[in-house]
């Protein structure tokens, strides 16, 4: 499946022409002090614990009033985790008519995503959504599209926004410590058992939906939108399920093309999971990504770094979320920004499902 620039740029456009919205000053007033008042709706997304655990964590900026699973045999395996110990559960109405709720971070399967975050936004509530956004871009683009005209935050949940390797990439392309850019290669890829493939062969856009795309999202904000994408989906045991194991996107651009691998079967994937962009006049190197170890080849000095090849000393990534959770408390409060826009949130979603062999209707 391929696409081209315009049929990419068509949907940005039409969220553009709302009003402008800047996640800064009177818009954010109502959540400028004091402690963001939080829930989370769904535990069954595979980074739940991890999001709720986090805002908990940060006891100081988040108030976490309670947490959302309809379950009860699944409420009291929960409560064994760390990451639920103590929280209150709530139905999902109760939940948002909670006085002074101003975020929630749904949490729940990828196919109840969009439903769920539109109910929030309804609400007049920040979100913060997690990957995928779903499999209709059609209702995507009306979610962004409402969120932007009632002045509300997404933050989308991709892993690498804040991980200090891909920060130090992204600040690096924009000096222009690479000069133009030909060239970028990426790969996400692990094994699992067949449970896991059981729940993920659910989904036809397969290993490229749930884990390509995360380097998808950071190859965009690294290096813009592809004038297109070309798809390639194999599967590689088709005597047990009808999974799409073993894929390839390619992204094409004026000047330079990329490639997106995840596979589902590579042993000890993540030690080579890695994102590569070169560069005229330099390249990068994250691998593994987790915690990231970077190198950086240079043809001239730049700063503090020589010309060739050196291994750069990154900060400690904490927690994989930590970061995250620390810039959207300050976006909250109407300090900063949110870096990644509507914009840029509708051009990954379509990456994404036109990189995973899925349709844009």
């Amino acid at each position: 499946m391929t696409t081209t620039r315009r049929h990419f740029l068509k949907g940005a456009a039409a969220v553009s022409l709302l009003p402008a919205v800047h996640t800064s000053g009177s818009a954010l007033s109502a959540v400028a002090d004091g402690k963001i008042i939080a829930g989370q709706i769904g535990t069954r997304h595979a980074h739940a614990s991890g999001k709720v655990g986090t805002m908990r964590k940060f006891a100081d900026s988040y108030d976490v009033v309670g947490v959302v699973e309809p379950d009860r045999e699944r409420r009291t395996q929960l409560e064994k985790q760390d990451a639920y110990k103590g929280v209150t559960w709530m139905t999902e109405e109760q939940l948002l008519n909670t006085a002074g709720l101003q975020l929630v971070c749904v949490e729940t399967e990828v196919k109840d995503l969009l439903d769920t975050a539109e109910r929030c936004v309804a609400a007049d509530l920040h979100i913060h959504l997690d990957k995928p956004a779903g499999e209709s871009y059609p209702q995507f683009t009306r979610l962004v599209g409402e969120a932007r005209r009632r002045k509300r935050v997404i933050q989308m949940g991709y892993m690498f926004r804040y991980n200090p390797g891909f920060e130090f990439l992204f600040k690096a392309i924009r000096k222009g410590y690479l000069g133009q850019i030909f060239e970028a290669h990426t790969v996400i890829s692990k094994t699992v058992g067949d449970g896991t493939r059981a729940q993920l062969a659910r989904y036809p856009g397969g290993t490229m939906f749930e884990l390509g795309c995360h380097v998808i999202d950071s190859l965009i904000h690294a290096i813009g939108v592809p004038d297109k994408v070309t798809s390639y989906t194999r599967r590689t045991r088709p005597e047990k399920d009808n999974l799409a194991d073993n894929q390839l996107a390619v992204f094409e651009y004026p000047r330079a093309t990329a490639t997106v691998r995840s596979a589902l079967m590579e042993v000890d994937g993540g030690r080579r999971r890695q994102i590569v962009v070169c560069g005229d006049e330099g390249t990068i190197a994250i691998r593994p990504l987790e915690p990231p170890t970077l190198s950086l080849t240079l043809s001239q000095p730049h700063g503090t770094f020589s010309r060739g090849t050196q291994e750069v000393e990154l900060p400690q990534l904490g927690g994989r979320y930590d970061g995250d959770f620390k810039d959207l408390v300050r976006v909250l409060r109407g300090e900063k920004e949110l870096e990644f826009s509507y914009q840029h949130d509708l051009a990954v979603q379509k990456a994404v499902l036109l990189a995973s062999g899925l349709s844009l209707e």
